[in-house]
Formats: structure tokens, C-alpha cells, sequence
């Protein structure tokens, strides 16, 4: 019906000069608090760096469907992932592009969709404690699901990501001292719990509504998050650049005005937690179409996948 949509798709070359802003930032900022009190540090880290590195994590969310460079410089994305990677503290990038395009191919699949939280956890963390527990670790659990649920084989391109961070850490260390080396990785563990960015991992695929289970957000938080909020445009069309989702909802309204969504992370962590009827549960999903989860070799794995989309 609107095939100018299909101008949005392609790359955008403001992803990499936000990225590379919000690097530098981070490093000067960590520089100029080595040699203060453990106390402003940590409030720094949750304020400011929280801010930033969960911004930066969201650019690697970008650059796993190549949104920077496109497709046709595979490499230009991954070399800027490992810049944005460095104020993480640990390696992400190759790790995320691994899992984050199987969440997409098969959403809600009770196997290859790694976003989907496990029966464990599900046991665990289902009292409004657990589930204010659940937001508070869930750095760790996105981190660690993945390679319980669904082991895969290590990419060179991941060790590499591995030795970059890895290098990061030890120059910042060795030159600005250990404080200016912890702000990196209290950024990240701070921004990537219970922070306001935050509300958008629950708010992105929790049912609150029955009857939908992918939600967009129109805040103002967008601004420094790649639109990440129009996740409803993100999962219809994966190619076009976070900057131009507005367009899309823009252009084809009727498609999107009407569902349900949301105006505040903050509100969508609160209710999480103190709705009853909303916890780790409230998913989605559906059989696999790939049967049981086992270790298997990367090329497998990927024949898998073209057999399941095919």
C-alpha cells in the first residue's frame, strides 16, 4: 500500500557519529572521575554513564542488522561494534548479532527466541521481590541465557571482540588506575538494570495487553536510543535505520496509531513489578519449529535456519 516505505530501508551514516560521540564521552567522563570518592562514582555510573552505555549497547542493536554501513560492508559494522563495545567493559557485539537475528527469524519460539525468559526464572521471579530482583540482574540474565538456552559455536569475529574489550580494560587500567576502569563495567550493570532506558526490554515483548505481544513507545527517551521505542516498525521492517522509524509510523499510521503502546519506561518498570497479573511469564511463545535445543556447530545451526525460513 505505501511501497515508499521501502526508500526508509538502508543505512544511516548518523548512527556511527552518535556511537563515536557517546565513546568518546564515555571516556572522558571516566577520566575525570578516576580519582574521585566510590560514592560519586557510582552515582555518576548510574546517572550519566548508565545513560550513555545502555545508549551504546542500543547502537550494537543497530549495527546487528548492519544499519551504519549496510549490508554490503559487513565489516565496516562489525570493526564500529568493537569501538562502541569498548566503554561496555565486557565484549557484547558479536555475541548480540549471534542471538539478536534469531529473535527476530523466530519470535516467541520456545527454543531459538533467547529474549524469552526460562522456566527457571519464570519459578523464581515471579513475586513482585522476584521480579524487582529480576530487573535488577538482568544484565546477567541477558548476558548468560543465551548459552544455556541455545550454545553455539565461538565466532573468530567473537574473540576478536573478546581481545579488543579485554585490551580497553587492561590500557585503562594500566594509564587512569582502577576506579576509571570500574566506572566502565558499573555503567554498564547500573544502565542495564533498573534504569529508565531500561523500561524498554520489558515494555518491548511483556503481554500487558492480551491479545498483543510486541509494543512500541513514543517518549521522548527515543532521542538517544535509536528509536529503539518504535519496536513494532523495528520488527515489521528490521532494514530500515532507527532514525527513520518515525517515518514509517508516519506513512502508515492506520497500522500503528491504534495498538497499544506506551509514553514512559519508567512507569512500564513499575507496573511490571507491582502488576500481579505481569511478570516473566507474560510471553508469547510458541512450539519450536526446530525441536529440541542441542550444541551443534555453527554451519549446522545456520542450515538449520535456512531450512527453517525456507
Amino acid at each position: 500500500k505505501y511501497p515508499e516505505i521501502k526508500n526508509l530501508m538502508g543505512h544511516d551514516w548518523r548512527i556511527a557519529v552518535q556511537a563515536i560521540f557517546c565513546v568518546l564521552l564515555q571516556i572522558i567522563t571516566a577520566i575525570l572521575i578516576r580519582q574521585s570518592s566510590w560514592k560519586l562514582i557510582f552515582l555518576v555510573a548510574y546517572i550519566v554513564g548508565g545513560t550513555i552505555n545502555h545508549s551504546l549497547s542500543l547502537a550494537l542493536h543497530e549495527l546487528t542488522h548492519n544499519l551504519a554501513f549496510g549490508h554490503s560492508r559487513p565489516m565496516c559494522n562489525r570493526i564500529l561494534g568493537f569501538i562502541t563495545n569498548l566503554p561496555l567493559g565486557v565484549p557484547a557485539s558479536i555475541t548480540l548479532k549471534k542471538y539478536h537475528l534469531d529473535h527476530h527469524r523466530f519470535q516467541g519460539d520456545g527454543v531459538y527466541d533467547t529474549d524469552i525468559p526460562t522456566n527457571l526464572e519464570v519459578m523464581l521471579f515471579s513475586t513482585r521481590l522476584g521480579k524487582f530482583i529480576f530487573l535488577i540482574i538482568m544484565p546477567l540474565l541477558y548476558s548468560f541465557r543465551p548459552m544455556f538456552v541455545l550454545p553455539k559455536a565461538i565466532h573468530l569475529l567473537e574473540v576478536v571482540n573478546f581481545i579488543t574489550a579485554f585490551s580497553f580494560d587492561f590500557i585503562m587500567y594500566y594509564y587512569f588506575g582502577g576506579k576509571a576502569a570500574t566506572y566502565f563495567i558499573l555503567s554498564t550493570i547500573l544502565g542495564l538494570s533498573v534504569h529508565p532506558l531500561s523500561g524498554h526490554f520489558i515494555a518491548e515483548h511483556y503481554v500487558f495487553t492480551e491479545g498483543h505481544e510486541t509494543y512500541s513507545y513514543y517518549g521522548p527517551l527515543n532521542w538517544i536510543t535509536y528509536n529503539v521505542g518504535y519496536h513494532n516498525e523495528h520488527h515489521d521492517f528490521p532494514f530500515i535505520p532507527g532514525y527513520k522509524l518515525p517515518k514509517v509510523r508516519q506513512i502508515a499510521a492506520e497500522y500503528y496509531d491504534n495498538l497499544p503502546h506506551y509514553d514512559s519506561w519508567t512507569k512500564v518498570l513499575y507496573d511490571f513489578v507491582m502488576n500481579q497479573d505481569v511478570g516473566p511469564w507474560s510471553r508469547v511463545t510458541r512450539p519450536s519449529k526446530m525441536g529440541k535445543s542441542v550444541v551443534i556447530s555453527q554451519q549446522e545451526y545456520e542450515k538449520q535456519v535456512a531450512k527453517a525460513e525456507n
